[in-house]
């Protein structure tokens, strides 16, 4: 009797040793960083305020795009292997123009906001989903010239400097404090990357780890510096299959990127444009956002 009644309790046991475990990994936020931005007086808030105002008064949004003296955004519908897919072309005067957030203004595992929420917050005139850096423990992480985690996974990442210039490196090269000191201002650790010196350099076979063939993906490529392409693919939906990686790097190869990079894919891909969401995530039209870590984005505002 006490032997069963002890089996009983060693059971009882392990089931909520694992169902803390499973909490702690997926669903309990765990927010190390706030984003700290300066403090400002009445007078510069007031300033950067009249400055927003304008910028926006000055920009002016089209049914596929936005332009203003510092930033022209279209974007182009298209299909390519039975699959939506969502190409941005997007110009900026100044590269800072181009930046990133984290999901609540918090760096941490399982922090989550959606795209939509996350963009809004950021005054963006667009955006697409990140690298979801909260769902790993490792993979570096540099934003906005902050560097937040060095521990490497061996990936091939993206870095993006303060000229704007993209350039493609793998983390056993190379630490994140170096890259760092070397002016990385965004690096990205999800992967792989696609197109090098205007060549695909990713194999017809290769995928994302635990990824189907085909599948919603979202990426970013430059052409040249102050000139990127935005790309998001449906897929698992009626009418979109999805792309494989291999796809996704001749359309990124098509559109003259001399440089591309693959970001979180499937349920996080996700197209912000004017206050909407542009493509169908999985599920279909109507269905729910995915809640992320992080994004990419354009806003008329240089801060971070």
């Amino acid at each position: 009797m006490k032997k069963s009644r002890f089996k009983v309790i060693w059971a009882v046991c392990l089931c909520c040793a694992f169902t803390l475990v499973l909490l702690d990994a997926f669903v309990i936020p765990h927010g190390t960083i706030a984003v700290v931005k300066a403090e400002e007086t009445a007078e510069e808030t007031a300033q950067a305020s009249a400055e927003t105002e304008s910028a926006t008064v000055n920009g002016e949004y089209t049914e596929t795009g936005y332009s203003s003296d510092d930033i022209q955004i279209s974007y182009t519908t298209q299909r390519v292997d039975d699959t939506t897919v969502y190409v941005v072309d997007v110009q900026v005067s100044d590269p800072s123009l181009l930046k990133t957030a984290f999901a609540d203004d918090t760096y941490g595992r399982n922090v989550k906001e959606t795209t939509s929420d996350i963009a809004e917050a950021n005054d963006a005139i667009l955006a697409i989903n990140g690298d979801y850096y909260g769902f790993r423990d490792n993979g570096y992480v540099i934003r906005n010239g902050v560097l937040y985690r060095s521990e490497g996974s061996g990936n091939e990442d993206l870095v993006i400097d303060a000229e704007g210039n993209f350039s493609l490196i793998n983390e056993d090269d190379i630490s994140a404090q170096e890259l760092l000191e070397q002016g990385a201002v965004q690096v990205f650790s999800f992967g792989p990357g696609l197109v090098n010196d205007g060549e695909i350099c990713v194999s017809e076979n290769e995928e994302v780890a635990q990824s189907m063939t085909s599948n919603p993906r979202t990426a970013i490529g430059m052409v040249e510096p102050g000139h990127y392409i935005l790309v998001v693919s449906e897929g698992r939906t009626d009418d979109s299959e999805g792309l494989t990686l291999y796809q996704l790097a001749q359309v990124m190869k098509d559109n003259g990127c001399s440089v591309a990079y693959n970001l979180d894919g499937g349920g996080s891909s996700t197209l912000w444009f004017n206050g909407q969401v542009i493509n169908q995530t999985v599920g279909g039209r109507g269905s729910s956002e995915r809640k992320v870590s992080d994004i990419v984005y354009v806003s008329e505002s240089s801060d971070v």
